[in-house]
């Protein structure tokens, strides 16, 4: 069967790209190199809620062998829903030991959608423009203005909860009741922006239902019941993933067909068209290798396995991979960067109750050389964090003999990466994988950029802890010099940026690879910066504003 459009991966970026092609009425094909994935039924939720944490949790000596580098997310990793979290046995990279790269995948249909922390922020106008300003990494070819109907267009369907909260650096969206802050954070807000003006304390804006807009009935998705069993799946589809949002969207206009086990390695590319004919798959299970034609390639399947398939694409018109006559494909991969947390107990409040099932925390826009200027480094972070009510590290207990409880605050920074071309994914000239194909090599350090700022960071939350009243504060000057290594963060970022220039980018402003016209990306890889904001909300915009650029290409026979 010949298809109008093939995309390859089927997360976040992959999903939408397939709702506004099929909406369009394009044949669809897509590709996803894990299992399937039903919605509801393959999910863990119900036996979470039957199992406690001990009774779940992965052997270590497991952990050791499947899973060394998912340090980051250990707290949502259990027996029950590790069929989501992609094996670094069965799926090997290279990494340097003096760089050592945490690569956190799900490899199965949804791919990271159906385990992400759903924290969607838009960026700001800034954040488009950083480059150009202070002359790291190229310009992006697109501003904010461009991209805000995308936002619009993403927000009303995916259902984003948040307040209206009226700062330029953290632009307000279209947005579902937000969900609720408890006594201590009230209380904390006050003081801290008493004793900071120039930084704000809100909502974390979350791609999840605290109410049912039309949009997200229509796909059967429900308002959530926060138990906070995000990590097994959904049923209810109360949070934003493939399988409750863009696949049912897109399978109701029966122009969508997905084949899974479907391992990508390598994108054709007809010479004589200047034009990808489709790609070569290899069955998982079988190790069989089929051809997909399409008049249009879509590639969906995250920074670093995105980078890699184009590196594999090689051929006599492109000896070093597809479109990367530039030799940026690989380059620039970016992550966010953080410390350990910082906390301190917070005295009081013995009475007011903590709603341990909000789906969401806390968050402090970047204010570092936006409201606060003259700092030692280039570009912010954002705060995560919020209060929670537990047991007290080190305390002694009461009257009972029962461990003492009380609130503990936390605040964890979320820093911006500069670009560097040295940070890059490579292929394994002398390994392969289980289908024969060259292992990624990932090589990338944080700068010296990053480690002012989160020096910085660590010490302002400290102080804002301080200025809130707590007690017992994490040492600032330990939290902060203890880096997360690239990876950890799972923002993974860059590997074949858009820009102006053909000579530096791969992709231009529509996510249109310059050298081959009929080729296209929208996920991570085609960003020129990683801001300090989490990146997936301008993941869907990126790929509803490509996906149907691509469609009135095909439309006008410009491809």
């Amino acid at each position: 069967m010949q298809f109008d459009a093939v995309i390859v991966g089927s997360g976040i970026s992959g999903g939408w790209v397939a709702k506004e092609l099929c909406e369009r009425g394009l044949k669809v094909l897509m590709l996803e190199r894990g299992p399937d994935v039903e919605h509801g039924a393959d999910y863990s939720h119900e036996l979470a809620g039957r199992l406690r944490r001990r009774d779940d949790q992965i052997p270590q000596e497991e952990l050791d062998l499947h899973y060394p580098y998912y340090v980051g997310v250990t707290y949502a990793m259990f027996n029950s829903n590790k069929k989501f979290w992609a094996s670094d046995h069965d799926y090997p990279y290279e990494t340097p030991p003096d760089k050592p790269y945490r690569w956190i995948r799900g490899y199965q249909l949804g791919g990271r959608s159906l385990t992400w922390g759903r924290q969607s922020y838009r960026w700001s106008p800034n954040d488009f423009e950083s480059n150009l300003r202070d002359g790291h990494g190229v310009d992006w070819p697109i501003r904010y203005e461009d991209l805000e109907p995308w936002y619009d267009h993403v927000e009303a369907f995916a259902g984003i909860s948040g307040d209206y909260d009226g700062l330029p650096q953290l632009p307000d969206g279209d947005f579902l009741p937000p969900f609720q802050f408890n006594d201590v954070e009230v209380d904390a807000k006050g003081r801290i922006e008493a004793a900071f003006p120039t930084r704000n304390l809100i909502m974390g804006r979350c791609a999840h239902l605290s109410r049912v807009a039309k949009p997200q009935m229509d796909v059967g998705r429900q308002r959530c019941e926060q138990h906070v069993r995000c990590a097994h799946g959904c049923p209810l589809g109360s949070y934003f993933s493939t399988q409750a949002a863009t696949l049912p969207a897109a399978r109701r206009t029966g122009n969508l067909t997905v084949i899974t086990d479907a391992i990508v390695d390598s994108v054709i590319y007809d010479p004589a068209t200047k034009r990808a004919t489709g790609v070569r798959a290899i069955n998982r299970l079988t190790k069989e290798a089929v051809t997909y034609e399409a008049r249009v390639v879509f590639l969906n399947a995250s920074a670093i396995n995105t980078a890699a398939l184009l590196l594999n694409s090689r051929s006599d018109a492109f000896p070093r991979g597809l479109a990367n006559g530039s030799d940026q494909v690989g380059r620039n991969l970016m992550d966010h960067v953080s410390t350990r947390p910082i906390l301190g107990v917070y005295p009081g409040f013995e009475t007011s109750p903590f709603q341990n099932d909000r789906p969401t925390g806390l968050y402090m826009p970047r204010y570092a050389n936006v409201t606060e200027t003259d700092k030692p480094y280039l570009r912010g972070f954002g705060l995560q964090g919020g209060a929670v009510r537990r047991r007290i590290p080190g305390a002694e207990p009461d009257a009972s003999g029962a461990p003492k409880r009380g609130w503990m605050f936390s605040l964890l920074p979320f820093g911006e990466v500069l670009p560097n071309p040295e940070n890059r994914v490579t292929l394994t000239t002398s390994r392969v994988d289980n289908w024969g194909i060259p292992l990624p090599v990932i090589s990338a350090e944080h700068g010296e950029n990053e480690r002012r700022m989160m020096l910085d960071a660590a010490k302002d939350a400290a102080a804002m802890l301080a200025a809130a009243g707590c007690t017992d504060i994490t040492p600032w000057e330990e939290a902060g010099s203890h880096l997360t290594p690239p990876g950890d963060r799972i923002h993974e970022m860059g590997t074949a940026r858009m820009g102006r220039d053909p000579r530096t980018s791969v992709f231009n402003g529509w996510g249109q690879a310059h050298e081959v016209a009929n080729l296209f990306c929208s996920d991570g890889a085609v960003m020129a910066s990683s801001a300090s904001m989490n990146p997936s909300l301008t993941y869907m915009a990126l790929s509803a504003r490509t996906a149907n650029h691509a469609a009135d290409l095909l439309e006008q026979g410009a491809l």
